[in-house]
């Protein structure tokens, strides 16, 4: 009797894992036939693989298909592996995470005088991100050193006290690398292949350098005007420990096995590295709750490549998402395969129903919501069609499912229009990638 139960148990399992992988297989192929994805996915829950495919192309001029092997530049997915090394230089008594930086750089600004690595850790230091500055495009095709890259924001001031606020900074990682190869005696490409990618077994990872010869690497697109482009170019020596590494789907598993379980740090490093200091980012990692499930996470961007991977340890959940064609699609994928794995029902775009609106309706929609003070969505009427622009990005039209709800087909995504008892437009709810996001309506100029 106990067995027939285990064996209808078994069999509900694997019915319920074939749904999820074939769901999964749906969600991936809405992104594909229109090239908003290009890349290599894997999702492994408990043990097993519920995807591993590669899509569309590593190479468009010779139609060589992307695998679950394809190396990819994994961007700011290297942040995680620079904090790792530094936790592992503590753990040998190198360094305190609680050090200032200038116990190892005696000549740092008088600015910098109370930074400590931990803050330059989560992006709390205050230093400002030179990927930021108004000469980075035309610098980022440059060979450089790391000495050459500090230079950049030495001397730039802090833009707020160490501690106090959070930005997002890739100078301090890049400042992070600096300090491993002085503190270490190796350089950082070294040192992350000796303690982290040899020991786990992950011969496909390393240091990106753009005059090697490597076997299966993309080579990276963005959009442009009349279709596909080659991305820009960039010397593999400006991103450095802020964003230098390649990998695959199936190494960064071997990494997220090793990280998590117990084979990279001590359980204490580990637990610094995944508590989160301020805006849900720890050391390198974003530390957060989705639909209720724990989610530990780092996305990538760089020219050509955008790269999301995630792990919610409650399930043993791996989701990563590795892409050679920039947008928003491997943060997008790597949410709805996490909701897919979750059993959570979504909706594609593809499979929304489109209503008819009265433009009366429509128009009260019209103005700008601010979502930070950084980032608006503007929205406006236009031949009887409500459209929608966010801050630095195209105008895109948005469609109806009902007088409050509507949604956009060229990402995946969703805008909810909230009124107060006085049936005014209070806000609106941007859902995106798992998230949603509160944009307040500014009050509207009078007419002069």
């Amino acid at each position: 009797m106990f067995r027939r139960i285990a064996i209808v148990i078994a069999l509900a399992s694997a019915c319920l894992a074939q749904d999820s992988a074939a769901r999964m297989e749906q969600v991936v192929q809405a992104h594909v036939p229109s090239q908003r994805f290009m890349g290599s996915v894997l999702v492994v829950q408990d043990g097993k693989v519920l995807l591993d495919k590669g899509y569309g192309f590593s190479n468009l001029e010779w139609d060589v298909p992307n695998t679950p092997t394809t190396k990819y530049r994994v961007g700011s997915v290297t942040k995680q592996f620079t904090a790792a090394s530094i936790l592992l230089l503590e753990e040998r008594g190198k360094l305190k995470v609680e050090d200032p930086v200038k116990k190892y750089l005696p000549d740092a600004p008088a600015a910098w005088d109370k930074v400590t690595i931990f803050h330059l850790l989560t992006h709390t230091s205050g230093i400002p991100s030179f990927t930021s500055f108004p000469d980075y495009l035309s610098t980022e095709g440059l060979p450089t050193t790391p000495e050459k890259l500090v230079a950049r924001f030495r001397d730039k001031p802090l833009e707020f006290e160490p501690g106090a606020q959070w930005k997002y900074s890739n100078s301090g990682y890049v400042l992070l690398g600096y300090l491993i190869e002085k503190i270490s005696g190796h350089s950082y490409r070294a040192f992350v292949q000796q303690n982290i990618f040899t020991p786990l077994g992950m011969k496909d990872s390393g240091y990106d350098v753009n005059s090697a010869v490597l076997a299966h690497r993309a080579s990276g697109y963005t959009r442009g005007p009349n279709g596909l482009v080659n991305a820009n170019y960039v010397d593999m020596t400006v991103p450095f420990s802020a964003g230098a590494l390649y990998s695959t789907t199936e190494d960064l598993l071997l990494w997220e096995q090793g990280l998590f379980g117990g084979k990279v740090l001590s359980a204490a490093s580990l637990a610094k590295m995944t508590t989160p200091f301020k805006q849900d980012y720890a050391f390198g990692l974003g530390v957060s709750t989705k639909s209720g499930h724990k989610v530990i996470e780092h996305s990538g961007g760089i020219e050509g490549f955008n790269a999301h991977l995630a792990y919610y340890p409650d399930e043993k959940l791996v989701v990563a998402v590795l892409a050679n064609l920039n947008g928003n699609a491997a943060d997008e994928l790597a949410a709805k395969l996490a909701q897919v794995a979750h059993g959570e029902k979504i909706v594609l775009a593809s499979e929304r129903k489109e209503i008819a609106v009265a433009p009366a309706v429509l128009a009260q929609y019209v103005g700008t919501y601010e979502l930070s003070p950084a980032f608006s969505i503007v929205m406006t009427l236009e031949d009887g069609h409500l459209m929608t622009q966010a801050t630095n990005q195209p105008k895109f039209p948005i469609f109806a499912e009902s007088e409050t709800m509507f949604f956009l087909k060229v990402v995946d995504a969703q805008v909810e229009f909230v009124k107060n008892d006085k049936s005014e437009v209070t806000h609106l709810i941007l859902h995106q990638g798992g998230r949603d996001a509160k944009g307040v309506r500014k009050p509207s100029k009078p007419a002069k």
